[in-house]
């Protein structure tokens, strides 16, 4: 059973999530009634904590981005947003602040379940919103080369995986016991082949062209 910490500002939001949750069978909740003040915040009040994974209600996304974390200050759980109308920048700044997953506040429950689950497996999760911010689909064509999804090399595919757990290039390294070097090499390559200009927009395309799962 994953056991899920439970953050919002109002009664309502906490008693909705807390009831669905336990409905579902699969997930334990906790709750702290403390006001949101930022991402910053955030990591405070998941350290110390017993729950496996934040899954934070926030009404105000002013707030939530007016102070984004060092890495020190990172959440130390995985942690799941519910946030609504965020631009693509502000997207990128709760990624690289150590948020794992990101829906509307309207998501559906099954839509929660599931981010719960990829949070707590080390994996990133989007809603459909928010993939289209990093991935949008209006591009056509003829306006990019798009690589051959089929290129990456299976040896690429796995260092893809392991770059979808948060994994540095020294943990993978050590994971499939290569060099670092020669992680250095595949993560470029990845870069290369699927048109990314970071880590986590390669991770998201490999979300979108089902070469990675959650």
């Amino acid at each position: 059973m994953i056991r899920v910490l439970v953050l919002s500002e109002t009664a309502f939001a906490r008693a909705g999530l807390k009831t669905i949750l336990r409905e579902d069978g699969r997930f334990e909740p906790v709750q702290r009634a403390i006001p949101i003040a930022s991402l910053a915040q955030l990591s405070i009040l998941t350290s110390g904590t017993a729950a496996d994974v934040a899954l934070a209600e926030i009404p105000d996304k002013r707030q939530l981005l007016s102070l984004a974390p060092s890495h020190e200050e990172a959440p130390t759980i995985p942690l799941v947003l519910l946030v609504n109308d965020l631009t693509r920048n502000e997207l990128l700044r709760a990624l690289s602040a150590g948020v794992r997953g990101l829906l509307r506040r309207d998501a559906r429950p099954q839509e929660i379940f599931t981010a719960i689950e990829a949070a707590a497996a080390g994996l990133t999760a989007f809603g459909p919103e928010e993939l289209e911010l990093l991935i949008p689909s209006s591009i056509s064509m003829d306006q990019v080369d798009e690589p051959a999804l089929d290129a990456l090399s299976q040896r690429e595919t796995e260092v893809l995986a392991l770059m979808a757990q948060g994994l540095a290039n020294k943990n993978i390294a050590d994971r499939l016991h290569i060099s670092e070097h020669t992680v250095k090499f595949h993560v470029s390559s990845i870069l290369s082949k699927l048109g990314a200009a970071s880590r986590t927009e390669a991770v998201a395309k490999g979300l979108k062209d089902g070469l990675l799962f959650v």
